[in-house]
């Protein structure tokens, strides 16, 4: 353990400003990092292969980590003070650290080992990212395809917000949009594209043929998909609503579809 009480202290540059999106976002992937936030979320990661850059502890948390393979990294503490002074947050669960990224794969690998996966077009909002992440751990499904786009799923937020899940999740960029939708189709797939339309198919009456390869396309908050999207895609989907509610938020639209796509499948 090194002890830091200057929060521009330089072997802590990783962790400055953590809550301005527009810095980081030009930070952390240029530099190869991301930020993890929370002892289950840490092990989680160091669980998944990904190799420590430091650690940043609030002093008197430091016994959490005791049992943690650091691999070598080092080990950084300081009080709350500091603490929320270098990351420009109340570090209430004391425990941060930063980590190498590694390669992302193609979307052709990501395609060839899944069964069904979920295509996301502008998702932007970092807890909606790791939400989806989250659902889609829990509830079957098996990679997440992200359009040009989208926002980075290791930014802490969707790091936070998926417990973790983001480092379980195989994910992969769709390079040319909505053309990539192409590829997703040509390796086995039918393109199910999420929309509130009247005319869309409810999807718990897909045929099975449908269901078995089913790559679900959601849209972001809000605007949902755009037209071209929906023009790109085999089928379009809808989950029926009551009481005049006309669409969920896109994390719960996408829970609410995956549980539907799987539900006959082995837990």
């Amino acid at each position: 353990m090194e002890e830091i009480a200057d929060p521009g202290d330089p072997r802590i540059a990783d962790y400055r400003a953590l809550t301005d999106v527009e810095l980081r976002t030009r930070w952390e992937p240029p530099h190869g990092l991301f930020i993890a936030e929370g002892e289950l979320v840490l092990r989680r990661a160091v669980r998944a292969g990904y190799r420590p850059r430091s650690f940043l502890v609030d002093a008197k948390r430091i016994d959490q980590l005791g049992d943690l393979d650091t691999g070598g990294a080092p080990v950084y503490a300081a009080s709350p003070a500091v603490l929320e002074q270098t990351t420009g947050f109340h570090v209430h669960r004391g425990v941060l650290g930063s980590f190498q990224r590694r390669e992302l794969p193609s979307a052709a690998e990501v395609l060839r080992s899944s069964r069904r996966v979920v295509i996301l077009e502008d998702v932007n909002n970092h807890t909606n990212l790791g939400a989806v992440f989250r659902g889609a751990a829990a509830l079957g499904i098996d990679a997440v395809l992200l359009s040009p786009s989208c926002a980075d799923p290791l930014y802490r937020r969707s790091v936070r917000v998926s417990m973790g899940e983001v480092f379980a999740v195989p994910y992969a960029k769709l390079e040319g949009w909505p053309a990539g939708l192409d590829q997703v189709r040509e390796s086995g797939f039918t393109v199910l594209a999420m929309t509130p339309a009247p005319d869309a198919v409810p999807i718990q009456r897909l045929p099975p043929a449908q269901r078995e390869r089913a790559a679900l396309l959601l849209g972001a908050e809000g605007p949902g998909l755009t037209a071209a999207a929906q023009s790109a895609s085999d089928v379009r989907v809808v989950i029926p609503m009551r009481r005049g509610v006309d669409s969920l938020n896109v994390a719960a639209a996408a829970a609410v579809a995956f549980w539907e796509l799987t539900r006959d499948d082995p837990v």
